[in-house]
C-alpha cells in the first residue's frame, strides 16, 4: 500500500504542472488589457501600463511566468490582485464558506441519492415508488441549477417564509441547506440513478444468493455485501464530484448571494484578475487529484480482491 500511495504521489507532479501550466497560459492568452478600468474612468498611461507589467512580470516569456508563479505558490506567497489586495486573504475568506457549501452538498447526495436508489434497487418492478424516483430524478437532471436555485428561493423564501432568500456573510451551515441541495441537485439525480442500477445488479449475483442461503438476515445481505459491492461506481462519482461542486458554485452562490470561490471566480474573470483566476483554479486542481488518491484507497476497503502491491 505504501509504495502504490507513493507511486501515485509521484504520479502527481506531472500531472500538477501541466494541468496548471495549460491553464496559467489559457488564462493569460485571454484577450484584453489586465490593466483596463484600473485607473478609473480614464485610461491609464503607458507609464503606469509599463510598470505594472514589469512589476508582475508579465513581460517575460510565458514559460519564465509560470515558474516564477509556481516558485511564489509553493513558498506559499500567492500574490496580489492588480488593485494590491491580498490573494491570499481572498481566498482565505471566500475558500471555507464554498468547502463548506460543497460538504453540505455531498451529505445531501449520499442521504438521499443513496437512500433512495438502494430503495429502488431492490424494487425494480416498476412500482410506484420506483417511477415516483424515476420521474424525479429526469426532472432534476433536466432544469437548469439557477431555476431550482431561484425556484426554492421564491417558494421557501419569498412565499413561505422558511428560509432567508439571500445567505448571510457569516454563512452558517443552516443557511447552506437550501443552496446545497441546490447545486447537488442534479449530481443526486446521477447517484440515484447510478445506485439503482449497480444494486439491481448485483442483487442477482452469486455472493447475494449465497448470503441468504446462510440465512443471513435480510439488513445485512443489503447493508453489507449487496451495498459495499455495489458502492464502488457510486464512490467514483462522489469523489470527482466534490470538484466539480466547488468548481461550478458560482451560479448557485449568485442566486443566494454567498460571497464563497464562485463569486471570486466571476470577479476575477471580468476584472481580468490573471493571478486569482489561476490560483483558484490550481486550488481545485489539488482538490482533484487528492479525492482521485482517497477514491482509489477506498476501493480497497470495500472490495477486499482489490490489492495494492
Amino acid at each position: 500500500m505504501g509504495r502504490y500511495v507513493l507511486r501515485r504521489l509521484l504520479q502527481f507532479v506531472p500531472v500538477f504542472l501541466g494541468t496548471t501550466f495549460l491553464i496559467y497560459a489559457l488564462v493569460w492568452a485571454v484577450p484584453g488589457d489586465p490593466f483596463a478600468g484600473k485607473c478609473g474612468d480614464r485610461q491609464c498611461p503607458p507609464d503606469f501600463i509599463e510598470a505594472m507589467t514589469a512589476r508582475y512580470g508579465l513581460d517575460q516569456p510565458l514559460i519564465f511566468q509560470y515558474f516564477g508563479y509556481l516558485g511564489k505558490l509553493f513558498t506559499g506567497d500567492f500574490g496580489t490582485t492588480f488593485n494590491g489586495n491580498s490573494i491570499g486573504e481572498l481566498i482565505g475568506n471566500a475558500y471555507p464558506i464554498t468547502v463548506r457549501l460543497a460538504l453540505i452538498a455531498l451529505v445531501i447526495q449520499i442521504l438521499i441519492g443513496v437512500t433512495a436508489g438502494v430503495l429502488t434497487g431492490l424494487r425494480t418492478n416498476k412500482s410506484f415508488l420506483d417511477n415516483l424516483v424515476l420521474v424525479s430524478t429526469l426532472v432534476l437532471i433536466s432544469i437548469p441549477v439557477f431555476v431550482t436555485g431561484s425556484i426554492l428561493q421564491i417558494v421557501l423564501g419569498n412565499e413561505l417564509g422558511i428560509i432567508d432568500p439571500t445567505v448571510s456573510s457569516e454563512a452558517r451551515f443552516d443557511e447552506l441547506i437550501v443552496p446545497g441541495f441546490v447545486i447537488g441537485s442534479i449530481s443526486m439525480a446521477y447517484i440515484t440513478r447510478l445506485t439503482r442500477t449497480s444494486i439491481a445488479e448485483n442483487r442477482r449475483a452469486d455472493f447475494v444468493r449465497t448470503a441468504i442461503a446462510k440465512g443471513q438476515p435480510a439488513r445485512r445481505v443489503v447493508g453489507v455485501h449487496l451495498l459495499r459491492n455495489s458502492a464502488i461506481p457510486v464512490i467514483t462519482f462522489l469523489g470527482t464530484d466534490l470538484g466539480s461542486l466547488m468548481g461550478g458554485a458560482i451560479v448557485t452562490e449568485g442566486v443566494f448571494n454567498i460571497n464563497g470561490i464562485g463569486g471570486l471566480i466571476f470577479r476575477s474573470i471580468a476584472e481580468k484578475e490573471g493571478f486569482m483566476v489561476t490560483t483558484i483554479v490550481v486550488l481545485l486542481v489539488l482538490v482533484y487529484l487528492i479525492m482521485s488518491l482517497i477514491v482509489d484507497l477506498l476501493y480497497a476497503v470495500l472490495d477486499p480482491r482489490i490489492r495494492y502491491d
